[in-house]
């Protein structure tokens, strides 16, 4: 019945844009949450290891168990969504293939294969392999991902603005200059801006859940868990937030050099106009090319985007009716991915406050961990709507200027791609569900004492120190291997986790 009112309200374009859409939603938030674990995980054993903390130790072997399930998520919605671009996009994928389809490649020669070699290891050689090698390890698979964020977004950013190429007889893009091709006018914007967001969007996962281990009665063991978390978290808001905002400021300059309808359609701007308002709340009509229910302030928009008071705006009537984005979801899009990005820089503001008042890891802060608390999921949110303000934005077109999304698609029927998405509905309600239920139940479980290595035998195969060494017929200890040398950062660390994985 589903897919038969699907067939009946929708064609085969919108049902495949949607289909897209509903994967790469999915996809996106696995991947940019990976990034700032990985980055923030390689910071917690740096701190192990220059402390000696159990503390830092026990709180990284709680996380890596969840960056190992959001790695592999990421993994399996990164795979459906390539086999789109064959099933969905053939078309396209023909006409940008000599563009797009080396940068995928590089990406998993340099990204994929660094991250898959040194993943097993971060995971399951704790104890294993010396402290060096582990730690080598983790930061080598963060800066995979950052390598694998900086193809993904060069492909992306291509797409939004093309440059480096030309179009041959056939009606296909060729390489001309690759330099230009990964390095395009709002790549540098882009990437900054992506990886800021995944940065912030972790901090505030981790600083909400440490916020929550010093609030609630179950947890009074882990409260000093939570403050290495919300700690760590607060020094990312207070100064990454802010840091966004310039960012963000400085990306939307570039889209509006380069994508003006869609600066145009981010800000409900029908009509050209000078000293541009900025519209707080509007309902976009774009049928009738106006807004309903104006509340606006005077001259901020201008002065944000052109940094005068006087500067000029693009209206969207600049452009043909079929060249233009669909308004609505670009709009509000924005101001969700806006509003969350103020709320983060207040709360960063408010974690300052505490941090002066020596109050921010004080149980009688209740209001202070409940703001964090609250943040939690808005990360991804704010995550997900500048997402869709990005690639609706750049709407009609998959190359900006080049290849219609009309032209792009494969010949479907429209009961074929409905089919699909009611599947990938209910494959990935079943799949996802499943993980985010597992990582929310080790989040409800907390950090484990690391004192206790007994707990971290995962396979029924792994043998302790002892056992080791008598089936080696080393029946001497070697001097660092003994419980007092513990500054020997290439040994083994004390104990024989698996990297906490089960």
């Amino acid at each position: 019945m589903f897919a038969a009112f699907m067939i009946d309200q929708m064609d085969a374009l919108m049902l495949a844009r949607i289909q897209f859409a509903f994967v790469i939603s999915f996809h996106i938030v696995f991947p940019a949450f990976s990034i700032g674990l990985a980055s923030w995980l390689t910071v917690l054993e740096f701190r192990w290891l220059k402390t000696g903390e159990p503390i830092y130790a026990e709180v990284y072997k709680h996380w890596v168990k969840i960056f190992a399930v959001v790695f592999g998520m990421g993994v399996v919605s990164g795979v459906v969504m390539s086999y789109q671009f064959g099933t969905n996009w053939a078309v396209f994928s023909d006409k940008a293939g000599n563009v797009l389809g080396p940068l995928l490649a590089y990406e998993v020669l340099t990204a994929f294969f660094l991250e898959a070699s040194f993943l097993g290891i971060m995971l399951f050689g704790w104890g294993r392999v010396s402290k060096r090698m582990h730690f080598a390890s983790t930061a080598i698979v963060a800066v995979g991902t950052l390598i694998s964020g900086f193809w993904i977004l060069a492909a992306n950013s291509f797409m939004q603005t093309p440059q480096g190429f030309m179009v041959g007889a056939d009606g296909l893009l060729y390489p001309t200059n690759w330099l230009e091709i990964i390095f395009n006018p709002s790549f540098p914007f882009r990437y900054a801006h992506m990886m800021t967001a995944a940065f912030l969007t972790t901090a505030f996962v981790i600083g909400g859940i440490g916020a929550y281990y010093i609030q609630s009665k179950k947890h009074k063991d882990h409260r000093q868990h939570g403050r290495v978390m919300l700690g760590m978290a607060m020094i990312m808001a207070i100064f990454v937030a802010p840091a966004q905002v310039l960012i963000g400021d400085m990306h939307g300059l570039n889209t509006l050099e380069h994508q003006p309808a869609k600066v145009a359609a981010m800000e409900g701007l029908w009509e050209n106009e000078r000293g541009a308002p900025l519209i707080l709340f509007a309902i976009p009509d774009q049928k009738a090319e106006k807004n309903h229910f104006e509340v606006k302030i005077p001259y901020v928009s201008g002065l944000i985007l052109t940094h005068s008071l006087d500067g000029e705006v693009k209206g969207l009537k600049n452009w043909a009716p079929e060249d233009r984005p669909y308004v609505p979801i670009v709009f509000w899009s924005f101001r969700v991915m806006v509003g969350i990005g103020t709320l983060m820089v207040l709360v960063g503001l408010f974690s300052l406050y505490k941090y002066f008042k020596k109050q921010q890891f004080d149980p009688e802060s209740k209001w202070f961990h409940r703001t964090w608390m609250m943040m939690t999921p808005l990360g991804f949110i704010a995550l997900l709507a500048g997402w869709f303000v990005t690639e609706t934005g750049r709407q009609p077109w998959t190359v900006y200027g080049v290849i219609r999304t009309a032209e792009s698609m494969s010949p479907l029927a429209a009961q074929q791609v409905a089919t699909t998405l009611i599947g990938f509905i209910v494959l990935y309600i079943f799949v996802f569900g499943a993980g985010s239920f597992y990582i929310i139940r080790l989040i409800t479980q907390g950090p484990k004492p690391y004192e206790d290595p007994s707990e971290d035998t995962y396979y029924d195969h792994s043998v302790t120190e002892a056992q080791g060494r008598a089936l080696s017929g080393d029946d001497t200890p070697q001097e660092n291997t003994k419980e007092n040398d513990t500054e020997n950062l290439d040994s083994p660390a004390n104990d024989t986790d698996d990297g906490g994985l089960r």
